[in-house]
């Protein structure tokens, strides 16, 4: 391409400080360097992680910084070193790594890697080198991915290769939410069939791991939130029971406990609360995958047999999985379209933030760049 080996200048979404609006600015992206790839953002779905990095969670050396990390795209160019890509092919970034060399790659009980963002600063959730400047000065990558942006520039361990006639404004979705969902159920608590199931908070990660419940044949899922409105959408996704704590003058396990003579199977906490952690685990086990707060249990409840698991990235290999789950989806054996409940253009970024704060979306696909 007529742009390769040379600094592209593009549109990007720039949050310069906490808790404020990010502003659209002109950013300056580096070619890629050895063993990196320039992706051309096409686009890029707005995830709850963003949201907490800007507003909650606030680290004051996570700033200036271009956010987003559920994205498709199109590789514009590679720098040296780099032979599983080439300008043209269609990408999912990835903001867990996969190098396939080092010793937790190489473990089957993992998908941790040594390679990629979380090595450094995981607390910052940023690594110190970016290829982003704006107004000269440096702009942090976000997750080593940065998908806010007309273009990003991405480690090649961090990137997986994807079927070319995939939609890229549909499986931008596989990025984060989905397979962190749905891989929660089925790699993570290896959902049996027959089993019942509770699923703990109805948003883009609960509505997966309710997806992953039915994929995985459980017979009966409990779908649980304050929110009744987003029972009919778990009904699409293969809830069969809906439960809302608010209800009931006693704890939701409780009740839970008492609809199934005993508690159910497996519980996904998909709130990232610890709250509801706590509860769900107390009174039932199962699955958490939750925010960077301390969190604390009876020992008799893990004693007594239950199993409390944290599910990364739903525990997909990354390069691996999300190809696979491209297929998937296109197979029809998973859904993706359903998630989508609003449509916007990078400029509409901030409009996109207040839509999730006020609880009004499942997702929001930002169109990035025209394909």
């Amino acid at each position: 391409m007529a742009t390769a080996g040379k600094v592209i200048t593009c549109r990007a979404a720039v949050a310069w400080e906490p808790n404020k609006p990010m502003v659209m600015e002109e950013i300056q992206v580096a070619p890629p360097q050895a063993e990196e790839v320039r992706i051309k953002i096409v686009a890029s779905a707005v995830c709850h992680t963003d949201l907490y990095h800007l507003f909650e969670r606030m680290h004051k050396d996570g700033f200036p910084v271009v956010l987003g990390h559920e994205a498709a795209g199109v590789v514009e160019s590679v720098g040296p070193g780099v032979t599983e890509f080439q300008p043209g092919d269609h990408v999912i970034p990835l903001f867990v790594s996969q190098c396939r060399e080092c010793r937790f790659c190489k473990n089957p009980k993992t998908n941790q890697c040594e390679r990629g963002w979380a090595a450094e600063r995981y607390d910052v959730m940023a690594a110190t080198e970016s290829r982003f400047t704006c107004r000269g000065k440096k702009v942090l990558q976000f997750m080593g991915t940065s998908t806010f942006s007309e273009y990003t520039v991405m480690n090649q361990v961090s990137v997986a290769k994807i079927d070319p006639t995939a939609p890229l404004d549909k499986v931008c979705l596989l990025g984060c939410g989905v397979c962190t969902g749905f891989g929660a159920a089925v790699n993570t608590a290896q959902v049996e069939p027959g089993s019942t199931c509770a699923v703990f908070g109805l948003g883009a990660v609960g509505l997966a791991a309710v997806m992953g419940c039915q994929f995985a044949g459980a017979k009966k899922i409990f779908a649980v939130d304050v929110n009744p409105e987003k029972f009919e959408k778990a009904k699409v996704f293969g809830a069969t029971d809906f439960l809302n704590p608010k209800d009931y003058d006693r704890p939701i396990s409780a009740v839970l406990a008492e609809l199934t003579a005993g508690g159910v199977d497996f519980s996904l906490e998909c709130v990232g609360n610890v709250e509801v952690m706590v509860i769900q685990c107390e009174g039932l086990g199962g699955q958490c995958a939750g925010r960077m707060d301390d969190v604390a249990t009876r020992p008799i409840v893990l004693i007594a047999g239950r199993t409390w698991k944290g599910s990364l990235f739903g525990g997909f290999k990354s390069k691996d999985g999300v190809p696979k789950m491209v297929q998937a989806y296109l197979d029809k054996k998973v859904k993706l379209d359903e998630f989508i409940t609003h449509n916007m253009s990078l400029e509409q970024i901030n409009e996109a933030f207040e839509v999730m704060k006020q609880g009004k979306c499942i997702r929001t696909v930002i169109s990035v760049s025209p394909q």
